[in-house]
C-alpha cells in the first residue's frame, strides 16, 4: 500500500488496481491517500450505476450529503439531475454516475450550528484524482460522457475547457487523443463522444431557475437523441 510519499506527490495512480471491474476500483478507492482531501472528508465517494453503461455522467465532486451517504448525486443537485434526465427521455438506471474528484472539499462555517460549505477542487487535486476517473471510463466503456460543469470538463478535456463555449454540442473523442486521461488507448474505437452542460447545482443557484432547468433538459435531450 502506498505511504506518505505518495500523498506528498499528489497522485492516486499507485492506488488504482490494474485488474478488476468497478467493484474492485471502489474497494481500492476507499483507501486512497493520493491527495490531502481524504483527511477531512467522511469517506471516498466513488461512482455508482451500471457497470457497463452507454452513458456516463461526470460531476465535480461529492457534496455534503454525498459525503455522508457515500453515494454520488443523492443531494438536491442529484435529485434535480435525475428529474431532468427523466424529462429528457434518459433512463437513469441505464447510466453511470461519478465525479472528477472523489472526496468532498469544504470550508467549515459555524452559524449557530455546524455547516460545511463547498469549495471547488484546485488543479492539483483534480490532477491527483484523474487516474480514478480514467479507470472508471475504461471499465464502464461508455459511448457518451456528459461533463456536468467546468471542473468535469477540465478533467476530461483539459484546462482550456469552457462550458459556455461547448455546452449542448457533441464533441468527438477519437481514440482518446483529446483526453488528458487517455482513456481509449486499449479500445481505440474512435466512437466515444462527450457532451458538456451545466452542473445541476448551478441550476439551483440560478436567478431564473426555470430557464436554467430548461437549458439543462435541452442539453440532455441532445444526449438522448445520440443514444437513440
Amino acid at each position: 500500500m502506498p505511504g506518505s510519499r505518495d500523498v506528498a506527490s499528489g497522485g492516486a495512480l499507485p492506488y488504482v488496481p490494474a485488474r478488476g471491474g468497478i467493484p474492485a476500483l471502489r474497494r481500492a478507492a476507499a483507501d486512497c491517500r493520493g491527495c490531502s482531501l481524504y483527511e477531512d472528508a467522511t469517506q471516498t465517494v466513488f461512482g455508482a450505476g451500471r457497470a457497463r453503461a452507454r452513458l456516463m455522467l461526470v460531476g465535480e465532486q461529492p457534496g455534503d450529503q454525498e459525503d455522508k451517504a457515500g453515494e454520488p448525486f443523492v443531494g438536491p443537485a442529484g435529485h434535480l439531475l435525475r428529474k431532468a434526465l427523466g424529462e429528457a427521455g434518459i433512463d437513469e438506471e441505464q447510466a453511470y454516475f461519478t465525479n472528477a474528484v472523489k472526496h468532498f472539499k469544504f470550508a467549515p462555517v459555524t452559524e449557530g450550528r455546524k455547516r460545511r460549505i463547498h469549495k471547488a477542487p484546485n488543479l492539483r487535486e483534480l490532477t491527483a484524482c484523474r487516474p480514478w476517473l480514467a479507470a472508471e471510463v475504461r471499465r464502464v466503456n461508455p459511448e457518451l460522457l456528459i461533463a456536468l460543469g467546468a471542473t468535469a470538463g477540465k478533467s476530461l478535456l483539459g484546462n482550456s475547457f469552457k462550458v459556455t463555449e461547448s455546452r449542448g454540442a457533441l464533441l468527438s473523442l477519437a481514440s482518446g487523443r483529446d483526453l488528458p486521461l487517455a482513456v481509449d488507448e486499449e479500445e481505440g474505437d474512435g466512437h466515444r463522444r462527450l457532451l458538456a452542460t451545466v452542473h445541476p447545482s448551478a441550476v439551483l443557484r440560478a436567478k431564473d431557475r426555470e430557464e436554467a432547468y430548461g437549458g439543462l433538459v435541452s442539453d440532455l435531450r441532445v444526449a438522448a437523441r445520440f443514444l437513440g
